[in-house]
This record gives C-alpha cells, structure tokens and sequence, in this order.
C-alpha cells in the first residue's frame, strides 16, 4: 500500500537464499505460546555498516545498514537462510537512549528500508530511539520472491490482464492471464514462496528485536504493517513495549475469510469516495474544482459513461473505467491528492458533458486536457524498489503474503462471480476490490497449506497497544480500526476525521500523543476524534 522510492546507492547486498525443497509447515507453531522458551533463544548481533541512503548528497553520518539472517524455514532453523535488509538512523541523543523503533509501511510488499528516514516522527522520538527499516522476506532487498526472470515474460502476462473487467472476454482474459501468473510463480519463485505467511515475518521481527538488544519491541505498523504489529502482540504479549498500528486491516476477518474481507474493503473505498464528494460539494467551487452542482450525480455519470464507452483525449491517451478506478482509489489514499482528483474529475466531466463526437474531447475543453490525463494512467498495484538494471523489477510479494494468509475459493470464477452482486452495493469499488485476488485461487502456496497465525487475537499485552483509525480511511475502513480494538487483548483507539489511509505525520495532535506513547510509554486517552493539520479544499 505504502511504497517508498529507493534512492541510488543504498545497499544492494543480499543473503543468497540457497535453493532447496521447502520444508512443510506445522499446523501449529511452538512459538505461539506465549513465554515459549524458543522466543527468546539467543541470536547474532545484527552486524551494522554504516551507510549513506543517498549517496548523491553528503553523508549525514547515522545511518548503519546490514542484511540479517533468518531461517527461511522455522522447523527448520538451522536451514536454508534469508537476508532481511535493515536500516537504522541512530538516536540523535545516545545518552537517552530508549531503544530501536522497528517501523513496517504495509503493502503486503511495501519496502521498509528507507523508513528509518522517515519524517513521521517528532525530533524527540528521534532523539530517543534508533529508527530501524526493514524490507520483509522477499521484499525489495530481502531476497525478493520473483515469478519472472525478465520484465518482458511478466508485461507479457499482465498485459492480458484488466483492471476492472466488464465484459466476458474481459474477464477470460483477465483469470486466463491470472493462471499464467502463478504457473509462473510455480516455476520460478523457489522455496521461499511456501514461507510468506505473515507468522514468518512476525518470527522474524522477533530475531530482529532480540539482535539490536531490545527486551521488548517498540514498534509502528501502518496498513498490512497493522496485521504484523497484532500478530506479535498476540505471538509474544510479554515482548510488547509499545506497538502503534495505524490504518488497520481486522484480523480475525482477513485470516479467516479473503473473499468477505475484500468485500467489506469495497464498501471502506465507496465510504471514503461519498465522503469525499460530498466534502467538495460543501465547498464548492473554485475551493473545490468539482464542486459545481451535484458532485455525486456527476460523478456517477462519469463511471457509468466509461463502463461502455471510454474517453480518448487530445493527445492520444484513453480514459478507461479501469485507469478511471485506478487513480480515484489512489487519490483517496492521500488527503493532498483531493484537490488534485477534483480538478482531474471536473476536466473529465467537461468532456463528457458536451463531446464533439463519441469518446472525444470537444474542442472547448481541450484546455482541461492535462488535468484529465492522469486519469488515463494505469496505477501499478505493486512496483518491487529494484535496482535499474534488473531484468524483471514486478512485485511479487503483495500476492505471496496475501494468498497465504487469506483463504479464497480454489475456483477463480467464483472472483467473476460475486463482481456483479458486489457492485450492487459498492458501483465504484465492487467489481474493482472483485479481480484483486483471483490469482490466489491457484496459487501455488496457498493459505489453506499455510502455516499461518490465525488467532486468538485477545491475549492480554504487557503494554496497551496502540491504535489509529480515520474515519474515511479507503483501505482499511474505520470499522476495521474499531474491531481491532475490541479483538486485541489490551489497547485504545484513537480516531481522526480525515480521509486518507493511515494518519501518523498528519496531525500535530496525534503526533504528541504518539510522542508520549512512544518515550514514555502513557497510552492515550479512549475515544478521543482527532482533526488532520490541512484541509484538503483550504479556502482560497
């Protein structure tokens, strides 16, 4: 979900995962239990470099980096080995020294690296904790689980696919390519693809934490990274120092039902859109560039005018439902992106309302042409942070994560099937959220045969954990951030009346209680409604 650019120079060493039959997981790993002897067994020091994460601008000198082992199988640790790319930027003021801050941005597949440079935190988290990054197994830098050897064998799969499928040879096309995508998988990934499941990564930040000599962990999740932050508050409730998980997925649901799960995701996206449209009606126009009349009944003619006929501008780019979809559902991620959106509507809608032929551009609204062409851009929903002169730089790891942990129907047609019922109820998002997964259905590990942490969610934590929901988040919808609360054994809410996906670094209030809850361990107050910093249609 989150996705970070990587900068030139950065460390490209990795672990080499030597290649070998995977060892099948057990039903019911030892270390679930909490205060198991196992969780806290030795491990090596992590071997720090330091490092610049820029190397084109001088070197601020507190940056380390290093590629720590972990066993690629748990029953089997003294195995086969996979590199976990780290990067900490040292506490600012070592003489008060809290201890190591491990952050996880989401996806499944966001790359972790680059976020002990994160401006998220205040000078005095900063100041106190060494900001540790880290790429997941086979995430980005740590030994990435790829399903092509070149970019020409996955463009030439995923070129077949369709973002949001409409008609039958649409939707053929589309589980056809799917197919293709996970024989691929099947052939190429290697054995690292039958340990994805999110108890790995989880096991993994363990090691990590005992390895910078934490004796508990203090850690920020954000989106996916809200799954790995519950999952060790309940694999290891001792170990919690403090954990902040903020834009919150719901366990129980996610490891027990993908389909239903996606589902309810639809309706977080169609909740934040509604929001949304309505917000710039309430400020109109020009504070709102689409705000001129009734914002949702021109909106909804813009998606039900792309379902069967697509908009082609000046310049030769297209708008499609699926671009079209695409780019609403990226925009409402990021309440700076608003504004943004509205124009790109409004110059959409200009063409639509008055063409000078079917799908083209009347002449009259050819000024509104720049805006209107981000709407014709495909959005990549994973994009690996690979070096320039990597022959295949996809994203594997989003699916790899996703199919262990979330049982789906091994039929693909059963995707094809629910897409018209859940656009009834969701127009926009229904049928979109529908094709996110299809490829699980014949993925080659899937979570049926995974070793996988499906719960209890509530075991009580040694500290209370914190959560963070906005009420419009299009992602992980609000209501998902309140059963986490309720599932988890010890932790308050916090909420923010924002639309936008996660919410930490975007009010000064949520921030200084973050800053308290992280220095001096005091959770925040229950049922506070906090307010983002900016308004997305600021009055002009």
């Amino acid at each position: 979900m989150s996705r970070i650019s990587t900068l030139a120079g950065a460390v490209t060493c990795a672990l080499a995962l030597v290649t070998g039959s995977a060892v099948a997981a057990s039903a019911a790993p030892a270390d679930q239990a909490p205060g198991a002897a196992a969780a806290e067994a030795k491990v090596d020091p992590v071997a720090w470099t330091p490092c610049n994460p820029d190397p084109s601008k001088p070197d601020p000198g507190v940056y380390d980096c290093a590629v720590y082992p972990v066993p690629l199988d748990y029953d089997n640790p003294d195995g086969e080995k996979v590199g976990i790319a780290m990067m900490r930027r040292r506490a600012s003021d070592p003489s008060k020294r809290i201890g190591s801050l491990f952050m996880n941005p989401g996806g499944p597949g966001g790359s972790g690296y680059m976020w002990a440079t994160t401006t998220r935190f205040g000078a005095e988290v900063q100041s106190r904790f060494d900001l540790v990054g880290f790429d997941p197994r086979g995430v980005a830098r740590s030994n990435p689980l790829k399903c092509f050897k070149t970019q020409e064998e996955a463009d030439a799969v995923s070129g077949r696919m369709v973002g949001v499928p409409i008609t039958r040879a649409e939707i053929d096309a589309t589980l056809d390519a799917d197919q293709d995508y996970t024989d691929a998988c099947s052939k190429n990934a290697g054995p690292l693809i039958e340990h994805m499941s999110t108890i790995n990564v989880v096991r993994d930040l363990d090691r990590m934490r005992r390895a910078v000599g934490d004796a508990q962990l203090t850690f920020a999740g954000f989106s996916y990274g809200t799954l790995i932050g519950s999952t060790y508050a309940n694999m290891y409730p001792s170990k919690v120092r403090a954990i902040i998980i903020d834009g919150n997925v719901d366990p129980a649901l996610r490891l027990s039902d993908g389909m239903e799960y996606d589902r309810q995701r639809a309706d977080g996206f169609e909740l934040a859109l509604d929001e949304f449209l309505k917000r710039c009606q309430a400020a109109g126009a020009p504070r709102c560039a689409f705000g001129e009349g009734d914002t949702r009944a021109k909106f909804d003619g813009l998606r039900d005018h792309l379902r069967t006929t697509p908009v082609t501008l000046p310049g030769g780019t297209k708008v499609t439902l699926s671009t079209f979809t695409e780019q609403v559902a990226s925009a409402l991620y990021s309440q700076a992106k608003l504004a943004g959106l509205a124009k790109q509507l409004q110059a959409l809608y200009q063409v639509v309302e008055k063409p000078s032929a079917p799908g083209l551009m009347a002449p009259k609204a050819t000024a509104a042409a720049d805006d209107a062409n981000q709407l014709a851009v495909s959005v990549p929903r994973a994009l690996r942070e690979a070096p320039a002169d990597s022959p295949y730089t996809g994203d594997d790891s989003y699916l790899a994560v996703n199919c262990q942990d979330k049982p789906y129907p091994s039929n693909d047609r059963a995707f094809a099937n629910v897409a018209r019922k859940w656009e009834k109820a969701a127009p926009t998002f229904g049928r979109y959220q529908a094709f996110d997964a299809p490829a699980c259905a014949s993925w080659p590990a899937p979570a049926v045969d995974a070793e996988r942490f499906t719960g209890p969610w509530n075991r009580k934590s040694a500290n209370t954990v914190m959560v963070i929901g906005n009420l419009y988040d299009p992602a992980t919808q609000y209501k998902f951030a309140q059963r986490m609360q309720e599932e988890l054994g010890n932790a308050v809410l916090v909420s923010v009346d924002s639309i936008e996906h996660c919410a930490v670094g975007r009010s000064k209030a949520l921030n200084e209680l973050v800053t308290r809850y992280l220095v001096d361990q005091k959770a925040p107050a229950a049922g506070q409604l906090l307010k983002p910093d900016l308004d997305p249609f600021p009055a002009v």
